[in-house]
């Protein structure tokens, strides 16, 4: 069944008006706020809304209960004509992350409706995929208003973006160079943004993009509202609040940013390199009911082809690669594809592990693991949504050991090792691009031998994915 969250902002004396209608449909209310003199005064102030003017509603209904309470209300209270209040209905399921709809919503509330030419709020994100997700959500939110958004970044005609721009622009979603660069054209005018959201803050200084972020904040008003986004609170992004934000800005943190989804179930395999990786992945997306809908990250543009050639020839009309690369319309369709189900599997970069939802990904394989320990957070957290339960499994060499070790600290738990399949063929050639290794490991079908990090477990230690599904019990710790 579709769930809409469904959010009407009206004058707060109409307010009871409005409820009486929800009232009558039997649908139970999530919120009700009025303006002044209520608890709920300062809430709204940080909304930009006039206290003193409106009242908010929110609740949860199927698509007929929507349907009707939208018929209703429309008829009995005009909403949707300007001052007399908005409405919006956003389907659950179809929207991405709650952090998209936690700039969002209040957003297009501040906006209500178009309004001149120029844009009123700016979005910046780190990818053109963000950028197409962004402006998804927003077509999903405004279906019943009448705002103007426009996306756009690199990769794609200039001139096309241009005259989307010209045309009158409420919501403009970008990325920070293609911004600067319509920006110097003089197709984008300034003066009316009253709200700059930086997405993805750490991605975007992981990325290089300070110049530009600079750039941008020192055309736009001095007096506007900044909203600053990111999934981990490192140092950097603490210089980057400080320099950008007004001084003491309010700080919103939800739940620990280190801690991996609940519901993902988390292995490792350890393997000598890259060609054994890949037999294993050949291997297990054999299963193709059990790994029904997979993401497989990367660390280099090269092992994303490279893996994307070796499974061709069993999975070709499977197969969606997503990497930098990529030219921009592969890249948008690669991942159209994904989402739609037409493919299985995706072979990304990080690029897709930020930002980038995807409805029921049953596994995330992390072929490399990432230099950056936090990035592995982003990626498992590709899986188990909407309440959903999913796996994350990482293949590790010897070389690669150091990185996990981080990881681990990082999100304080050691992770499960399951034992290799017995019909896994174990290489023992190494790829030009692989640095020299130590050759003191003994692959066996079932579990490793060797000495440091890759010392052998117990039985009681050994896990395989079809099991583990089942036994949620801590017993398969790997031990140090």
């Amino acid at each position: 069944m579709q769930l809409n969250f469904i959010i009407t902002i009206i004058d707060r004396g109409r307010a009871q008006y409005a409820l009486s209608i929800y009232e009558e449909l039997e649908i139970p209310l999530v919120l009700a706020m009025l303006g002044r003199d209520t608890n709920a005064e300062e809430q709204l102030d940080k909304y930009g809304f006039q206290s003193e003017e409106k009242a908010i509603v929110a609740a949860v209904a199927d698509a007929e209960k929507t349907s009707q309470l939208i018929k209703n209300v429309k008829r009995k209270l005009l909403i949707d004509v300007p001052g007399y209040g908005m409405m919006v209905a956003v389907p659950i399921k179809s929207v991405g992350g709650g952090k998209t709809l936690a700039y969002l919503i209040p957003l297009l509330m501040k906006l209500h409706y178009a309004q001149g030419n120029y844009p009123r709020a700016l979005v910046i994100v780190p990818t053109r995929e963000l950028v197409v997700q962004v402006c998804e959500s927003v077509e999903l939110l405004t279906e019943y208003m009448d705002i103007r958004c426009v996306g756009i970044y690199g990769g794609t005609n200039i001139r096309t973006q241009q005259a989307a721009v010209y045309e009158g622009v409420d919501l403009l979603v970008t990325t920070p160079g293609r911004f600067m660069d319509i920006y110097m054209n003089g197709i984008i005018r300034t003066p009316q943004i009253k709200t700059v959201v930086v997405d993805e803050a750490d991605r975007l200084m992981d990325m290089g993009f300070m110049p530009q972020l600079r750039s941008i904040l020192e055309v736009v008003p001095e007096k506007h509202q900044t909203l600053l986004f990111s999934a981990t609170f490192s140092t950097t992004i603490a210089e980057l609040a400080a320099e950008f934000l007004a001084p003491e800005p309010v700080r919103i943190e939800t739940g620990n940013p280190t801690t991996p989804v609940e519901l993902v179930t988390q292995l490792r395999y350890d393997l000598p390199n890259i060609q054994t990786k890949i037999n294993l992945l050949k291997l297990l997306l054999t299963d193709k009911e059990e790994f029904r809908r997979v993401m497989i990250f990367t660390e280099t543009k090269k092992n994303a082809d490279r893996i994307v050639e070796r499974l061709g020839d069993h999975w070709k009309g499977e197969l969606s690669v997503l990497h930098s690369n990529k030219a921009q319309n592969s890249r948008l369709n690669a991942l159209k594809a994904f989402k739609e189900g037409k493919t299985r599997i995706m072979v990304s970069s990080d690029v897709a592990a930020r930002g980038i939802d995807v409805q029921d990904v049953s596994h995330v394989i992390n072929f490399d693991i990432p230099s950056i320990p936090e990035e592995y957070i982003h990626r498992i957290g590709r899986t188990a949504r909407a309440g959903k339960e999913g796996t994350a499994i990482s293949f590790v060499t010897e070389k690669e050991e150091p990185k996990f070790e981080e990881i681990e600290k990082l999100i304080g738990q050691q992770v499960e090792w399951a034992a290799l399949p017995e019909n896994l063929v174990i290489s023992d050639v190494l790829l030009d691009d692989e640095k020299v290794q130590t050759s003191n490991i003994v692959y066996q079908k079932g579990k490793p031998k060797g000495g440091g990090a890759f010392h052998a477990k117990s039985a009681k230690n050994s896990k395989t994915p079809q099991k583990v599904r089942k036994d949620r019990t801590k017993e398969g710790r790997r031990k140090k």
